[in-house]
């Protein structure tokens, strides 16, 4: 009862921090860092890059924008139409930029940012946790399933299994199967995690 207990809320902490990775939508810069439509016309109709850059560096001017290009000039997205704050990236998968862009994530179809990052930090714990907790509630029966045959004395009688051991052919099997999708995947987020942890003791992100 205690193993199903502790699988059960390693469970449900795992498919939370999923959710709230998966459905926590990206947060784009604040409108103060949106270029009025007056900046936008004078920016647009300007045809000289060095005076475009002087237009942006008298908008953000007054904004807490610190990071700059290789040339020195002010991060500009000329899609959304606003002046990057440091550490925000145009994502073209979710065709808009992202406060704080960490990077964009395949396994739960969204951006990794300012919004969700704490839960994608989570769900890789939760998940290296609910990994190594069915490893290690499997390893028992792994060994088992090298438990030798006890022959019986009497030649008319069939075997007997040892005690304990996994007689039926397809329970070996699944137990193989899940203690080695248990053990590649904490390997495999062991590092994801490490290296996420690296970055947040860094104060440091992907891009």
């Amino acid at each position: 009862v205690a193993y199903l207990v502790v699988f059960h809320i390693l469970f449900v902490l795992f498919v939370w921090t999923y959710w709230k990775s998966v459905f926590t939508l990206p947060i784009q810069p604040g409108k103060k860092f949106h270029m009025s439509y007056a900046d936008q016309e004078r920016y647009e109709n300007e045809e000289r890059p060095e005076v475009q850059r002087q237009i942006l560096a008298e908008i953000a001017r007054k904004l807490p924008v610190y990071t700059r290009t290789g040339n020195g000039g002010i991060r500009f997205c000329d899609r959304c139409q606003l002046i990057k704050p440091d550490r925000c990236h145009h994502c073209s998968v979710c065709a808009m930029c992202v406060l704080k862009m960490d990077h964009h994530c395949p396994w739960v179809n969204n951006c990794i940012g300012f919004s969700n990052y704490k839960f994608f930090l989570l769900f890789l714990a939760y998940s290296l946790l609910y990994c190594l907790y069915i490893a290690a509630t499997v390893f028992k029966y792994f060994i088992k399933y090298w438990t030798v045959t006890r022959h019986s004395p009497e030649p008319w009688r069939s075997p007997e299994p040892a005690c304990g051991e996994l007689t039926n052919g397809r329970s070996k099997f699944h137990i193989l199967f899940l203690l080695f999708v248990a053990i590649m995947f904490f390997v495999s987020l062991m590092f994801l995690f490490g290296y996420h942890c690296w970055l947040v003791s860094r104060n440091r992100s992907t891009l």
